[in-house]
């Protein structure tokens, strides 16, 4: 009997492993997410009951959540060399020539092309086909050991597949993360009044070395591997073999590397993709172009720095240089204060440069930069301008951190030591106002059409409406004032203003703007206090034992709601008629209760939001991104990139009209 448990958690086991493989490395899921789910329930419940055959290798043995006291630092087995770069054709074909005279007698001389991943390097340690180490680049000869953290990367496998394995590997490759996830989660940090990465892979770095797992496992990064380290027990001949290895053992390679002949088919290969960069869902910066012949690697050696059998080829920097006149400083909704670059205008990438951003004061120091400095900014795709670096001190006036807010002059404050951002406390900053009441009234709020941003600077600036609840008490004569305000407009206005009253307190909630409570919280918290008075006079421990809230989303509530100022403000919205409550039985019993869906398309009856708030209302849980954990994809005319996701990933697609019939 025990041996037959212990043949069937390994099976489990095998199959899990292969369905892995199937969607992390074929992109060809055979199952779908939920019976995927199921296997794993399985696995976790036959090992929960005979825990003497659970193993680290086993895929329930991912970690899901704990925080690490820090990470150390582990030398290399073998070092891990930084590559030569190239910055046009005619050097790549100096190099050709180098290799060539290295090579002296050598019949044939091939190479492999592949995409330079805008990521950070990771070293993967397999023993007999286990990973037991995972180690960043560092200074190549050390990196520091983020095992448990690589092991949340669903993309990289705990076990090699296949039976033909080496005794031990490293396998060098990039750890990055996609673009929509990059959106997603600075869209998701501007909401929580956080200062943004900067880039994808600024973006990987940080999260790879956070210290709770949990967070980290929630930035969803990806990996391909690439290059190989020291290895035992195995025989390699070429690259191109080696990276069919890696598929055929389970490891994600890129695609797009091509094996090519000559040089014209490698200069070929970097003209392409030098113009199809931005069809990626992914950030490159160039191509890696690597001999075949892994003896020929061996024969032509490496520098102190960099093997001599490989090379860079760095796009064109869509970069240029100007002189920085001013630095700016830009309030947002949550009172984080952020400096901007005020330039010379310049050409990049094919438009006129007149700001760009320097994210927070920490890189203002970082760069030593003053007004009046000669500066190199860069720009990718549709991304906003950044200052890269300084090409030439020539300025004279140090910038210095604000003490007092730019638009009010309220105090400045660091909330922690280790925070970057500074943000003014004043709750009457006029900047903050502004945006706050924008928010208020946007459609994912309170949803009052016709209150955009101007509207919202005109009844700022007339000192018409302070905070929230004076927008209720907004008269015909009121809104005289604002400019091309006539009279259809103004009972418009009203009209809208007095409809958004009945909005269901979860909109309520995330219209209030607390720092950290998105959409989904604030239908969760909706959901669980019922009334915005029993929210109010939430304890901590209360809120933070909810899941979808947590310890910093529940002190966020907390010091919000213990404000004199907003206890008067929740009280005045109560008295001006604004619903404060929300009913259990709003939500139904239905064939979408308890399932993942995602909207893609124009549909016809609906609104996106509306449609979302139908699919709460049903029981289902909307999602803005298709992943193996959605359910169902609900489509309406021109779908666009979430549907093409949904059938590579096996994910049900269904009509506005099957959505409608499955939340009746």
């Amino acid at each position: 009997m025990p041996e037959e448990i212990k043949k069937k958690i390994e099976a489990l086991r095998q199959e899990i492993r292969r369905h892995d493989y199937n969607y992390y490395v074929l992109s060809q899921p055979e199952i779908s997410d939920k019976e995927y789910d199921e296997l794993m329930r399985a696995l976790r419940q036959l090992e929960a009951e005979h825990p003497r055959y659970i193993t680290p290798d086993s895929p329930s043995q991912r970690v899901a959540g704990s925080v690490l006291e820090g990470f150390t630092t582990v030398k290399h087995r073998q070092k891990m060399l930084s590559l030569e770069n190239t910055y046009s054709f005619d050097e790549l074909k100096d190099w050709v020539e180098r290799v060539h005279k290295g090579l002296a007698g050598a019949s044939k001389v091939e190479y492999v092309a592949e995409l330079k991943i805008d990521g950070v390097s990771a070293s993967l340690t397999y023993q007999s086909g286990s990973l037991v180490s995972g180690v960043t680049r560092g200074d190549g000869e050390t990196g520091e050991d983020v095992t448990l953290n690589i092991k949340t990367i669903g993309a990289i496998p705990l076990v090699l597949l296949g039976k033909d394995l080496p005794d031990l590997i490293e396998i060098r490759g990039e750890v990055y993360m996609e673009r929509k996830e990059f959106d997603a989660l600075n869209i998701e940090k501007e909401g929580a009044g956080e200062v943004l990465f900067a880039n994808p892979r600024n973006a990987a770095s940080g999260s790879l070395k956070l210290l709770d797992i949990a967070l980290m496992r929630s930035r969803r990064l990806n990996f391909f591997a690439h290059s190989l380290g020291e290895y035992k027990g195995t025989d390699l001949t070429t690259h191109w073999d080696f990276l069919r290895r890696l598929k055929l053992w389970g490891l994600r390679i890129n695609p797009e590397s091509r094996l090519c002949r000559n040089l014209e088919e490698v200069l070929d290969y970097c003209a392409a993709w030098q113009q199809k960069r931005d069809k990626l869902p992914y950030e490159i910066d160039g191509v890696v172009v690597k001999l075949n012949d892994i003896q020929q690697h061996k024969r032509l050696g490496t520098t102190q720095k960099s093997p001599r059998w490989a090379i860079a080829y760095k796009f064109p920097a869509r970069q240029a240089t100007t002189i920085l006149r001013n630095i700016k400083l830009q309030v947002g909704r949550t009172g984080v204060i952020t400096p901007v670059a005020e330039l010379d205008p310049v050409e990049c990438a094919g438009v006129v440069i007149k700001n760009a951003t320097l994210h927070n004061f920490d890189e203002i120091r970082r760069l030593k930069i003053k007004v009046g400095d000669r500066i190199l900014i860069e720009r990718a795709g549709d991304v906003i301008p950044k200052v890269v670096k300084v090409t030439e001190h020539t300025g004279k006036i140090n910038f210095a951190i604000p003490r007092a807010c730019p638009e009010c002059r309220g105090k400045v404050i660091k909330e922690k030591e280790e925070d970057v951002a500074f943000r003014c406390i004043n709750p009457l900053c006029p900047a903050q106002l502004e945006r706050s009441l924008e928010h208020f009234a946007s459609r994912g709020a309170m949803d009052i059409e016709g209150m955009g941003e101007a509207v919202v600077e005109q009844l700022v600036r007339l000192k018409i409406a302070r905070d929230f609840a004076d927008i209720y008490k907004l008269k015909a004569a009121d809104l005289a004032k604002l400019e091309l305000f006539k009279e259809k407009k103004i009972n418009n206005l009203l009209a809208a203003i007095e409809k958004s009253k009945k909005q269901p307190l979860s909109r309520l909630i995330f219209a209030l703007g607390i720092r950290h409570v998105g959409v989904k919280a604030a239908y969760v918290l909706a959901r669980r206090f019922g009334s915005l008075e029993k929210l109010e006079s939430a304890k901590l421990e209360e809120l933070d034992k909810i899941y979808e809230v947590g310890s910093v989303v529940a002190r966020s509530i907390v010091d919000f709601f213990s404000q004199p100022r907003i206890k008067d403000l929740a009280a005045r919205l109560k008295k001006e008629g604004l619903n404060f409550k929300e009913s259990a039985a709003a939500v139904k019993r239905t064939a979408l209760s308890g399932k993942s869906v995602v909207f893609t398309g124009e549909l016809k009856d609906y609104s996106r939001l509306q449609a979302q708030e139908a699919a709460r209302a049903a029981g289902a849980d909307p999602s803005a991104d298709v992943s193996k954990n959605t359910d169902f994809v609900i489509a309406g005319s021109n779908p666009g990139s979430k549907y093409d996701k949904a059938k590579k990933l096996g994910v049900k697609v269904i009509s506005e009209e099957e959505f409608k019939g499955m939340i009746k």
